[in-house]
């Protein structure tokens, strides 16, 4: 755990996600659950001397490596309505399944059997929260998917982004808007966030360059698909893009499956959200391509 402003606390120990909190002693808001439940305790335990007793978690959006975990925490939930809505389309009961978004989730064993904890509370645009002396808004920036918020805590001067930023790791993009992703991410490369210490959901404290780089991987991202559209491309011509996007990312070589999957199933099923009639079928390959390392290309 690493205390990065008064009160305020994160934590990348975790597969998944970045954990983040601030701890009063009026209570702690936590931000985001780790999938794994035992991890999940282990967040709990390091916190409990940190602030009172009073919890609430906020979830960024409804990824499933956020919100598998959120049950063992116990305590109210606060999250975008469309988070919501996402989550009321799954089973109660979770079932592990093999890999196929590449997503962190799919690497954790013992997974099967957990039930989902809706939110609490829900809300639109954006929202308050007065949280001891310190007045945290959530607000909804839906790039990255429909119900993705940022938690803003003006007194602090910190950010949590979600999935915004990633470094060193490919974007979700299934449920991506790349436009208001993009617009996002100008705003936070306005000068109301210039001293803010941005927190990625996935990679921890990052920094503006961080973000001008995400922005610049996205728009090589829209401009690739756009033209496999004006070429009326098949949905598994976006296969071919996965070496070009993989070379710039730097990333451990176990990875390299992982990350050829998330882009392959991210890539696929946006290009049909978003440049195929409604109601086109698309089929994902279950076999998988070579793994790729960093750099590599085929």
């Amino acid at each position: 755990m690493q205390q990065i402003e008064q009160n305020i606390f994160i934590s990348t120990t975790y597969p998944g996600v970045t954990l983040g909190a601030l701890a009063l002693p009026y209570g702690v808001l936590m931000i985001d659950a780790p999938p794994h439940p035992d991890h999940g305790r282990a967040w709990q335990s390091s916190l409990r001397n940190q602030g009172g007793v009073s919890r609430m978690l906020v979830n960024l959006d409804a990824h499933i490596d956020r919100t598998l975990g959120v049950r063992v925490l116990d305590c109210p939930v606060i999250a975008h309505e469309k988070t919501n809505t996402e989550l009321d389309t799954r089973p109660a009961i979770f079932k592990g399944q093999t890999l196929e978004t590449g997503a962190e989730w799919e690497v954790c064993e013992g997974l099967s059997g957990l039930r989902w904890t809706k939110p609490t509370v829900t809300f639109t645009q954006h929202t308050l929260l007065e949280w001891g002396e310190y007045t945290v808004t959530l607000e909804h920036h839906p790039g990255p998917s429909r119900g993705a918020i940022w938690v803003i805590i003006p007194e602090a001067s910190v950010v949590f982004v979600g999935d915004a930023v990633v470094v060193n790791q490919p974007p979700f993009l299934e449920n991506a808007d790349l436009p208001e992703w993009i617009e996002a991410l100008d705003l936070l490369l306005s000068p109301p966030y210039k001293n803010f210490l941005i927190v990625s959901g996935r990679s921890g404290l990052i920094n503006l360059q961080n973000v001008r780089d995400q922005r610049t991987y996205l728009k090589e991202i829209h401009k690739k698909l756009d033209k496999l559209h004006e070429k009326n491309a098949l949905p598994s011509a976006t296969e071919s893009l996965i070496p070009t996007l993989l070379s710039h990312v730097e990333f451990p070589p176990e990875r390299a499956e992982q990350y050829t999957q998330r882009l392959r199933y991210g890539l696929l099923h946006h290009y049909k959200h978003h440049y195929l009639p409604p109601g086109e079928e698309i089929n994902l390959p279950l076999n998988p391509s070579p793994s790729l390392g960093a750099g590599q290309s085929l």
